[in-house]
């Protein structure tokens, strides 16, 4: 199985294990041997990979009390939900030597790791993620929380899973909104660190795009896949290494977040159906065309951004005046004292944060 760890001075703090259903359930069952218990957080819609999970894992197991199966949603990403898991965990008689697993997309995994960082203090808990955008980001890195008045994981903590389970296998009948929801995250990734791996995930996701049969490709494209999960993770763990806290080089990872963010606030209120990844494409865009207005990127650099997105079949067209987005904005709780870092890009492998205030984004954009 390959391994990514992610590191805080010097010492590991949390890995990323890809490999097989059977390799991971092989894994799971040595780390939870020393536990008192072992509970079990699912999607509704992925309970079938629980299954086929612990047909694998067998009697190697502690106690597994039942399981917590959710409907995730962003409506029901709420601190309800992650106290309900509170509830259900006492009254399966969890103790403080037990450990929580997590199997689903980033909702869950948000919801479930959020829980363990607060039940008595904190427990042991893991992740299996079965999203693409869990698998490349939000599982990745230690940050959970839940929604607040329609503002996007407002309450939180950054806790790490021992351990993120990424396993392409599971990613096969994934719908393909879904799966491009983490393409747009994925991408994300290599325009921050390119390494040769933003035009190979472009071409990858644009030859999925045209291809007939789009899980016949995934199966026969799942070394390719994997390795671009691979370096996606790689990524993210290498800079949550050096910024655990973010305080400084983990901002990067916001790139299209501060938009995106307001996009899904407005969405939201507007009774709107736009997915995370949707408003992050939208986002890297216009991160673009900030970054053009004030003189880091070259013109017409937004325009080529939003024709290779467009290839994969992003949505890269804001429903929204930036006017609109402004006040959201100002609440995102990465603002400091008004100002915002925004996340600039000029090209793969090229960004900059730059601090400015809602307004003045928005003047330059107009």
């Amino acid at each position: 199985m390959e391994e990514i760890l992610i590191y805080d001075r010097g010492m590991v703090i949390s890995r990323a294990v890809a490999g097989s259903l059977e390799e991971i359930a092989a894994r799971l069952a040595e780390m939870a041997s020393g536990s008192t218990s072992l509970h079990v957080v699912c999607d509704r819609n992925v309970t079938h990979v629980a299954e086929r999970l612990f047909a694998e894992v067998g009697d190697g197991v502690p106690d597994a009390p039942g399981m917590f199966v959710l409907d995730a949603s962003e409506k029901n990403k709420t601190m309800g939900t992650v106290l309900d898991i509170c509830g259900w965990l006492m009254e399966s008689g969890a103790d403080r030597n037990s450990m929580l697993f997590a199997i689903g997309g980033g909702i869950v995994t948000d919801m479930a790791g959020f829980a363990a960082s607060i039940y008595m203090r904190g427990i042991r808990f893991a992740y299996l993620p079965t999203t693409l955008l869990a698998q490349v980001d939000a599982s990745v890195g230690g940050k959970t929380g839940v929604n607040y008045n329609s503002y996007k994981n407002m309450l939180g903590v950054i806790r790490q899973p021992e351990c993120t389970f990424i396993c392409a296998d599971v990613l096969d009948s994934l719908p393909e909104r879904d799966f491009l929801s983490g393409a747009s995250e994925m991408i994300k990734s290599f325009l921050i660190e390119d390494g040769g791996n933003y035009r190979r995930a472009v071409d990858f996701m644009s030859s999925l795009r045209s291809a007939g049969d789009r899980k016949a490709f995934l199966v026969s494209h799942r070394d390719e896949l994997s390795a671009l999960i691979h370096a996606a993770v790689g990524v993210k763990a290498g800079i949550v290494s050096r910024d655990q806290f973010e305080s400084g080089e983990r901002r990067k990872l916001n790139l299209g977040h501060t938009f995106a963010h307001a996009i899904e606030k407005n969405a939201r209120s507007a009774g709107l159906d736009i997915t995370h990844g949707e408003a992050v494409s939208v986002g890297m865009v216009m991160a673009a065309r900030l970054a053009e207005k004030t003189g880091y990127a070259e013109a017409g650099y937004a325009g080529s951004l939003k024709s290779e997105l467009d290839s994969v079949g992003l949505m890269t067209e804001c429903p929204f005046s930036v006017q609109e987005l402004v006040d959201a904005m100002r609440k995102d709780k990465k603002t400091e004292g008004g100002i915002i870092h925004f996340v600039l890009v000029a090209g793969p492998g090229m960004v900059k944060i730059e601090d400015m205030a809602a307004d003045r984004a928005a003047e330059l954009l107009k």
